[in-house]
């Protein structure tokens, strides 16, 4: 993926500057950064990427407009900065998973986990993957062909484990990975849209029930159809 973290999810250990002054200012200019960017985000998601405005990003945040590209040379800057993030979080995450090893159900059960745990911390860039995915692609050139590779990636991490788990007998041979993947997929995206933290149920407990449903069902008996 395009990003400018470590795509395999790890952290690096930040080489220590010499001079308490130049570190507290760089700090405090990434601070304003990281403000200006879940600001941005909160409005991206709220009213769109496309009918969001930089100078209402501005309005904001109480300054200029031609401040904030002291800080970023574009609305589309800022948008990257909230997807790669999402991004590099969710598939080192499930790259971790998959490296921990397990068998097919228990490696599924923590992919569920993991991606019902970004709705909180990532709820405003999954919205704006949700409503401005496709207006993103439109746009010209390249920029954004990061989406669709990540969404590659872990569309063949899915599908792998769905696939490994039908060779073991843990899971029906009769259902379609891709199509399973996608179910899933959609499934948890879209709790985005109703999810409010504090309720009845957190994530983990939503990622409980959610995992119940999917490998155990809600019908009692025998199966009504083979396809059922």
């Amino acid at each position: 993926m395009n990003t400018r973290k470590n795509s395999g999810g790890s952290t690096t250990t930040p080489v220590k500057r010499q001079g308490t002054t130049k570190r507290a200012a760089s700090g405090s200019a990434s601070e304003r950064r990281d403000h200006l960017v879940k600001l941005a985000a909160e409005l991206f998601a709220r009213k769109g990427f496309q009918a969001t405005t930089v100078r209402e990003i501005a309005e904001e945040a109480g300054i200029l407009s031609g401040s904030l590209y002291h800080h970023f040379d574009s609305k589309e800057t800022i948008v990257d900065e909230v997807l790669t993030t999402f991004l590099d979080d969710l598939v080192g995450r499930y790259r971790a998973a998959l490296e921990q090893g397990g068998d097919p159900r228990t490696i599924l059960s923590e992919m569920v986990r993991i991606g019902f745990s970004t709705l909180e911390p990532h709820r405003a860039a999954i919205t704006v993957m949700q409503n401005d995915w496709n207006y993103l692609r439109s746009l010209p050139g390249n920029r954004f062909d990061y989406l669709v590779r990540a969404e590659e990636e872990v569309e063949r991490m899915w599908v792998e484990q769905i696939k490994r788990g039908q060779a073991a007998g843990q899971l029906r041979s009769d259902v379609d990975p891709k199509l399973t993947y996608r179910m899933i997929r959609d499934t948890i995206w879209v709790a985005v849209r109703w999810f409010r933290p504090g309720g009845r149920l957190n994530t983990g407990g939503l990622a409980e029930h959610y995992i119940t449903v999917l490998f155990d069902g809600v019908a009692t008996g025998e199966r009504s159809s083979q396809h059922g």
